[in-house]
Formats: structure tokens, sequence, C-alpha cells
């Protein structure tokens, strides 16, 4: 019999957020790099959400990723020639802090910013962000202190995060397990928001479950542990090949660890009350776009 999943109930008086979508850009994306049965001509016009929550007592401002960057000529080197080789085809028609200030909320107003990973559409412009904390999984160390310029042909700018103002979670932060993860932090120590830890997609990698209502419903919010939708239910399988030359392809650095992750988040999928919602989910997007689930409205509890 396989195991009940459950989260915890919520306490008298219980903290929770309100969580919002913000509009962070898109990018195209042929599907038969991260689903194993896709064809070279699938082609889809991906978003990559961002949110924005609200601790229901202390009124702390989170944002959870950034996006694109509008101005894209700001990435490293390696990373246009990535979007160059991939054919992205990046557009931004409004920004992170863009949507925000759009919502009624200043950028200069947010408190924490949460990255999932450090990957070029996930970690827009922190420059806005002048007073917030950022928090990053503590893989993320190493991959800044070797990032661009220091190596000039990294994907990932050392300036993707302000190096003075960021808390890196390490794996002892990574305490308290919760329904299926075995390692998460409970970062306003109410019960309220939990970072997790969600290997497999890049070092650092982590997803945000967050309560929504005072009376026991969740969101969790999974960045690119998966990039679609459909390898979350099961109905789909992570893209893996290797190439003439013997180069490995492969949208996760560790594609075990990432499909176990993923397995992981599937299983909230039969918790009541729980949703569950991916970077990339072109569904969701297009059924909600420009409606009361982006700010300054609120995605409703379940």
């Amino acid at each position: 019999m396989a195991t009940e999943i459950t989260l915890p109930q919520p306490g008298p008086d219980q903290a929770y957020l309100d969580v919002s979508a913000l509009e962070a850009g898109h990018l195209r994306v042929t599907l038969d790099t991260i689903l194993a049965d896709a064809l070279p001509s699938d082609v889809q016009i991906f978003p990559s959400l961002a949110f924005s929550l609200r601790h229901s007592k202390s009124g702390s401002q989170v944002v959870f990723d950034l996006g694109i960057r509008r101005d894209i000529e700001g990435y490293p080197p390696a990373v246009h020639d990535r979007i160059d080789r991939f054919q992205f085809e990046p557009s931004v028609k409004q920004s992170v802090s863009e949507s925000l200030d759009k919502g009624g909320i200043s950028p200069e107003d947010v408190d924490i910013v949460v990255l999932s990973h450090l990957h070029w559409d996930h970690v827009g412009d922190p420059t806005p962000f002048t007073k917030a904390t950022f928090v990053v999984g503590g893989e993320c160390q190493d991959i800044l202190t070797s990032g661009y310029p220091i190596n000039p042909g990294s994907l990932i700018s050392s300036s993707s995060v302000p190096i003075d103002r960021t808390r890196f979670i390490t794996p002892s932060d990574f305490s308290t397990s919760i329904g299926p993860f075995p390692g998460a932090f409970d970062y306003f120590g109410d019960g309220s928001m939990y970072i997790i830890d969600a290997p497999g997609h890049l070092p650092g990698h982590v997803t945000l479950l967050a309560r929504t209502s005072s009376d026991g419903s969740w969101i969790l919010l999974g960045g690119d542990a998966a990039h679609e939708f459909r390898l979350v239910t099961g109905e789909k399988e992570i893209a893996y090949r290797v190439d003439a030359l013997g180069h490995v392809m492969c949208s996760h650095v560790n594609k075990e660890q990432a499909a176990e992750t993923i397995r992981r988040i599937g299983l909230l999928l039969n918790v009541p009350k729980v949703q569950v919602l991916i970077a990339h989910d072109y569904v969701w997007y297009e059924a909600n776009k420009g409606g009361p689930a982006f700010l300054p409205g609120a995605i409703p509890p379940l």
C-alpha cells in the first residue's frame, strides 16, 4: 500500500501567504529538448513565471524568481550563444520589477527574493531590489564564485545576486521534512513558507511550498524542477539522449535526481487543497493570463 502523503495541519491563528503570479517574459522551446517522445517540430512559447508572496502577519513581501531580464545584452556571452543555439527568442513585455510596480508594490519594498536556481530565465535583473535579502540553495555559492566574468565561458553571472545580501541555504538548514520532501527549511519559523531542497536540474535548485490560507491550503512553486506539467502528472518522461560525439543532451544536470524530485512533487497532486505550479506551465498561463491570478490579484486557495 502506498504511503499517504499529508502536510501539517494549520495551528491556531495560522500565518499564510497571499500568492500572485507575475509576468516575467517568454521564450520559445522545442519540446524534444524536455520531453522524451516529442518531435523537433513540437514548439511552444513558454512563460517564465515569477511570483509575489505576502506574509499574512508580518506583511513581509517575498518574490520567487525574477524571470527574464529586459536588457538581454546584460547576460554573459555564453548565454547569448545558448539563446541563439536553441532559438529561445526571449521576449519581455513586462519584467518582474515592472509587474510589481503595476501591481502596486515597489521593488524597493520587497524584503526577500528567493531564486529557484541561477539559469538566465530565472535570475532576471536583481538591481531594482535594493533592500531585499536574496535566498538561494547553498550549492549556488560555488557556481557564483566561478561565474562570468571570472570564467568567461560560464552561463552564470557572478552578479546574479548581491552577495553581501544573499543567504545560502545549507544542507544543515534543510533539517525539516514535510510531506514527500525530506529536506525543507521553515523560513519564517511559523509553518507558513518552506524552502525545499529540489535537486536534479542545477546545483542549488530549490522550490517553495507556501500555505495559502489559514485553514489548510497550499501551493508548491516548482521553478524548473519540471519544465512541462505532464512530467509532474507522470504522462511524460524527461528527454535524454547522447549525440554522436558522446555529449549528453538533457535539460537537467542529473536526470535521476530530477526524476525523483518530479516524482515527489507529483505526489502532491493527490493531496487535498494543494496546487502545483511550475515556472513554464504554458497551459496554466494561457488559462490565466490577464486575469485575477496575477498581481494585484491573487491565486485563489483551493
